[in-house]
């Protein structure tokens, strides 16, 4: 169970965002605690994707307030966000395909020796130490990342945002395209990933996967939010038609 007793690791409060007079966000509050998964939903243009980059810095605010371990912070682009341990992971991976995990783990940061050459051993080294904690079965240390399945790469995209010291992980439809094997192993990760204290946000479509990744579930319909319920307390019914008719189950609703 999480523990909601003490200050969220992320708050999002009253967030609005507009693009030429048009709310893509309106007044969005919604929160998130360490070693706690939060999946957000709805229909495309729902406005999930654009309030979750006014946290990752690809967006600005236009109101409101974004708190993290309850001080109120700046995040102006995707340094700033990184600066408050907040990393994201895209569906498209951001990885260079043609090197090996350790050199995507360490790409644009790589460690160097004190002469100034890159110190191969000590980021092979790192690499198999992070992914021994969150994958123990990877051992494709030495093919380019192109060579790995969809799985596979997830686990080096996830290594390299938790070896950055993330706290707040930010996933983009982390499953998708996967197949069943595949998907089970993504799961397998945010399990470890809660179970070290990270909390995540979560896009996704897919329904199914919420309920079996996710602590709670937010949905947002025409950018404002329709509600957030504890997964174990709704189905998959229930939460189709907050998505749908955009408005709580009955039992929850007062």
């Amino acid at each position: 169970m999480v523990d909601r007793t003490g200050t969220p690791l992320v708050e999002l409060r009253d967030i609005s965002i507009a693009f030429g007079g048009i709310k893509a966000v309106d007044h969005v509050t919604v929160d998130l605690y360490p070693g706690e998964v939060v999946g957000l939903l709805g229909h495309n243009g729902a406005g999930k994707s654009t309030l979750i980059k006014c946290l990752s810095g690809a967006y600005q605010k236009d109101s409101g307030q974004i708190l993290i371990n309850g001080q109120e912070v700046e995040i102006k682009d995707p340094r700033d966000a990184r600066a408050q341990n907040i990393e994201t992971i895209y569906q498209t991976l951001a990885l260079a395909d043609n090197v090996d995990a350790a050199s995507n783990l360490f790409l644009g940061r790589e460690i160097v020796n004190k002469w100034g050459f890159l110190d191969d051993a000590q980021m092979e080294a790192e690499t198999s130490k992070i992914m021994g904690r969150l994958n123990p079965n990877f051992k494709k240390f030495n093919v380019p990342v192109s060579a790995l399945s969809g799985g596979q790469r997830q686990s080096v995209a996830i290594a390299r945002a938790v070896y950055f010291n993330a706290k707040i992980l930010i996933m983009d439809e982390p499953t998708a395209a996967l197949g069943p094997h595949e998907t089970q192993m993504v799961a397998e990760l945010i399990q470890e990933l809660k179970a070290q204290g990270l909390g995540i946000f979560l896009i996704e479509h897919d329904i199914h996967n919420v309920m079996k990744l996710c602590d709670r579930a937010s949905v947002m319909k025409n950018g404002q939010l329709v509600g957030t319920v504890d997964v174990n307390e709704v189905t998959d019914d229930d939460i189709l038609g907050m998505i749908i008719l955009g408005k709580k189950p009955a039992h929850l609703a007062a």
